[in-house]
This record gives structure tokens, C-alpha cells and sequence, in this order.
């Protein structure tokens, strides 16, 4: 499903922020940045905080109380300032929780524009689809030490994130990317830290879903794409079949990449 809409205005910036999501690292981007710097952009992928380094060395360093700190006000916060410390308002490109956060930036009216690929649901949007729960309960922690992180098992993320793939390739994006993560604030995203405002006017928001996706499900992205109600404000959705929660990293990717650029040159 696809809506789509045409203004006679070009997005000016040439400036790409990657927002990073949940559970893995800002290497997840690494083969998006380049991508992307082919057609004239200058991109970034910051890691969030406490988490600049590899995957591999912060999956040693679980239970990390620093991590384990983390909160969505915070992260929110951090990003707005990279974002506020540019000379032109950039495009925001953020996935899952990453995608959350492009919403809240864009709400603040700091982005030329944003993208929010298989974002996870801002305050007050649920769903009742199975998978969700399934794949997202382990990580809220209930009944656990929230002082120690989280760290998805390989089981676990063969079904939220990988589901559908190949096992080889499931196993090396799990080693390649997956982090320990904070369970406050996964537990963040059903509080007003994770508010929007749905009818304030905004730049142009793009909402990306997949039909495969466990973790967040397509039907939830389109309520938070429907949600949004400012008529003459852009906002436009569209749901790629066969995609998981792995999309960055799945096989075909570009096709999503593909659609994004084409995207931002038609609004």
C-alpha cells in the first residue's frame, strides 16, 4: 500500500542523519551510507551513547550499567542536539526506536524531512497482533534487575529480527551487529517521552513497513502513519512485502534505498 503526494518544493538539504534503532549497532548503516553518498549526500550514522564501539566488545561488557541507563528522553535529546548543531536542517532516515526519534525531531521542526522505517509506536498506538509481544516482551524486562541490560538471545532474534533468512546469514548479522540494550527504554515508548503532537504541522514524513516484520508489524506502522492529521502537511506510506525487522541489512535492500531517494526528490 503506497500513498503518495507531489508539492512543487525540492527538499534543499544534502545532509543525511542515519537514526540507529534498538538491539544493534550503527554499523547497521554501513552499507546505506555509502549508498546514499553516491547520489551527492553527505551522511552520518552517530552512535548513541555508551555504544561507540563494536558489537563484539559491548556484547562483552554486558551487563553494562551504563547502557542499562539509557533512557528515551535522553537519546532524544542527544540526537536533537547533533541535529540542532548543523548548518542546514538534514533528512532524517531512522529505524525501529531510530525511527521513533525521527518522529520526535521532526515534531520539533529541526528536519527538512524523515524517514521512519518499521518505526516503533510513539505513545498511545498499540496493536494486538501476537508476534509483537513475542518479540518485544523479553526485552522490557519485567520482574528483572532494570540496572542490567538486556541481551537478545540468538533464538530470539532469529524471530524478531531475522525471521525468514537464511540460518548462515541470521547468525552472522547476529555476532556482526546485535548489542545489550536498556529496558527502560524499551518500557519508554509507552510514556510521554514518546508523545507526539499528530496534528502540528510537520516536514515531510515518510513511513516505511514491512508485510514479514515480527517486531513491529506492518499494520502498526499504518496506524502511526494514520494518526498523523494535518492535511497540508506531507505524509506518505508504503509497505514493502517481505520484509523483516533485519530490513536494513536483508537481502534487497537497495530497493528500499531506491525508494527513499526517489521519494525525497518528488516532494
Amino acid at each position: 500500500m503506497s500513498t503518495l503526494h507531489q508539492q512543487t518544493a525540492l527538499i534543499q538539504s544534502k545532509t543525511i542523519i542515519f537514526i540507529t534503532g534498538a538491539f544493534v549497532s550503527n554499523d547497521c548503516w554501513d552499507e546505506w551510507k555509502p549508498y546514499f553518498e553516491q547520489q551527492g549526500y553527505k551522511t552520518l550514522a552517530p552512535a548513541w551513547p555508551y555504544k561507540d564501539a563494536p558489537a563484539c566488545s559491548l556484547r562483552q561488557r554486558h551487563p553494562d550499567t551504563d547502557i542499562a541507563s539509557q533512557r528515551l528522553a535522553n537519546l532524544t535529546a542527544y540526537f536533537t542536539a547533533i541535529v540542532a548543531g548543523l548548518p542546514e536542517r538534514p533528512i532524517l532516515i531512522g529505524h525501529s526506536m531510530g525511527g521513533l526519534i525521527t518522529q520526535l525531531i521532526v515534531q520539533k521542526g529541526l528536519a527538512s524531512a524523515g524517514i521512519a522505517i518499521h518505526s516503533l509506536q510513539p505513545q498511545g498506538i498499540f496493536t494486538f497482533k501476537f508476534s509483537f509481544y513475542k518479540a518485544g516482551w523479553g526485552a522490557l524486562g519485567f520482574f528483572t534487575d532494570t540496572r542490567k541490560t538486556y541481551l537478545m538471545s540468538f533464538a530470539k532474534w532469529q524471530y524478531a529480527f531475522t525471521n525468514d533468512m537464511p540460518y548462515d546469514e541470521q547468525k552472522e548479522a547476529y555476532y556482526s551487529l546485535l548489542v545489550p540494550e536498556s529496558k527502560l527504554l524499551v518500557r519508554d515508548a509507552t510514556t510521554p517521552a514518546a508523545k507526539i503532537d499528530f496534528k502540528r504541522p510537520h516536514a515531510p514524513l515518510l513511513f516505511i513497513s514491512g508485510s514479514a516484520d515480527h517486531f513491529i508489524p506492518a499494520s502498526l506502522n499504518y496506524k502511526n502513519f494514520k494518526k498523523y492529521s494535518h492535511h497540508q502537511s506531507v505524509t506518505d506510506y508504503k509497505e514493502f512485502a517481505g520484509r523483516n525487522h533485519f530490513v536494513l541489512g536483508q537481502p534487497g535492500w537497495q530497493e528500499l534505498a531506491d525508494f527513499i531517494l526517489n521519494w525525497l526528490t518528488k516532494i
